[in-house]
């Protein structure tokens, strides 16, 4: 007996759709489901996903040859797709028109779909669970092969930078220690801009939707432990452009964006920017506001689907002497880094502080700086159980 045509097409998108971005995801029944609902039964759209196959990003020419189809026909399926979450149409610096294939997550259908205004509807409660379902099998997929998975995150790029609070609870600047380096040659690495003032003033272009994270943990019953504000993620240029030009976000002016970087980061919010193709040397696309509880970046890490890897420009130093032992930084810390040793002072683990300067912001005793040094921080997530009960 033959198969369906359609669902046979559902499942090849859907493959395909999987093996995009940062995270590849496991072909599952769980990804298909997702997918359909998000598709539904429009099969011309599932034949462009599949011209997709070997190149996932295409000039419109390129795209006609493909896919088999005429201009007007893959231009009218790309913006149908694009409006779902599943492409990125943007123009390049030269004008051509660029068409790219989204990944499930980081960033693409899962951060698009729950960025915009929801209305708790039984549809988006039921995609929310879908994805948690396959962030679930993500989970033990890699615990299955996490031996391979450390192997790859010990060579993979940052998936964002970190971006340092300016100024504690008070309004006052948080101290800086310069990094202490000898110039040897006058090719010097030009530094991506360090505070989120300096990122907003180079864009005209600038569009804020919500936290897709803490919506989606909202429809899945788990509102915000720490009632962080929820609009504020920010696109930029083109960025901007594609996330406005779908509904998923608002455009906004600098003022407007300077005023809810202000309130995300008295919330305690972690700022945390992506550049393209984690190139630090290009200018960001977008700054998260992330908070310890809901970000997906941290969760992932805590319940040992991925790890956390991330390029960072600072480190938290604490002054043992003017520590109180109040334990104010160990409750803000969204990475563990910090813990109170046996006499009560506060210390902290290299390898895992992200150096996004939360805690020296809440410090009542302003005992914690932050030291300059570029660094790249790489987590291992726990692992769950022993390989030889993985069979």
């Amino acid at each position: 007996m033959s198969s369906d045509p359609l669902s046979e097409k559902l499942k090849h998108a859907t493959a395909i759709i999987c093996k995009q971005g940062m995270v590849p995801f496991p072909v599952t029944d769980t990804a298909v489901k997702a997918i359909r609902m998000v598709i539904g039964n429009a099969e011309a759209e599932l034949d462009l996903i599949a011209a997709f196959s070997e190149a996932p990003s295409q000039t419109l020419a390129q795209l006609v040859t493909s896919s088999g189809m005429d201009e007007g026909r893959v231009m009218h399926l790309a913006d149908s797709l694009a409006r779902k979450g599943l492409i990125f149409n943007q123009p390049s610096s030269n004008g051509t028109m660029i068409y790219r294939l989204l990944p499930l997550i980081m960033v693409g259908l899962m951060e698009y779909k729950f960025m915009g205004p929801l209305s708790g509807s039984p549809e988006e409660k039921a995609l929310a669970l879908l994805f948690e379902k396959m962030l679930s099998e993500l989970r033990e997929h890699n615990q299955r092969h996490y031996d391979t998975l450390a192997t790859h995150a010990l060579r993979a790029p940052a998936v964002d930078r970190t971006v340092p609070a300016g100024r504690s609870a008070d309004g006052k600047p948080i101290r800086i220690i310069p990094v202490q380096r000898r110039v040897e040659n006058t090719e010097e690495m030009i530094l991506p801009s360090q505070s989120v003032e300096a990122i907003i003033d180079k864009f005209d272009e600038i569009a804020v939707g919500h936290c897709f994270c803490r919506q989606r943990r909202d429809l899945l019953g788990e509102p915000c432990q720490t009632n962080a504000p929820v609009l504020n993620c920010f696109s930029f240029g083109k960025s901007a452009r594609h996330t406005s030009s779908q509904g998923f976000a608002t455009l906004i002016s600098r003022d407007e964006a300077r005023r809810i970087l202000h309130e995300a980061a008295q919330a305690g919010l972690v700022h945390k920017t992506l550049h393209p193709g984690s190139r630090e040397d290009r200018p960001e696309t977008s700054i998260c506001n992330c908070c310890k509880d809901c970000c997906d970046t941290f969760r992932l890490w805590r319940d040992g689907t991925m790890p956390m890897i991330n390029s960072t420009y600072h480190l938290a130093e604490i002054d043992g002497d003017a520590c109180s032992g109040c334990g104010t930084c160990v409750a803000w810390c969204p990475t563990e880094a910090i813990a109170l040793g046996d006499d009560g002072i506060a210390r902290r683990d290299e390898n895992a502080c992200l150096g996004c300067g939360v805690c020296a912001r809440f410090c009542p005793e302003s005992a914690i700086s932050l030291k300059q040094g570029l660094r790249r921080v790489c987590i291992m997530p726990p692992r769950l159980r022993e390989p030889a009960s993985l069979t």
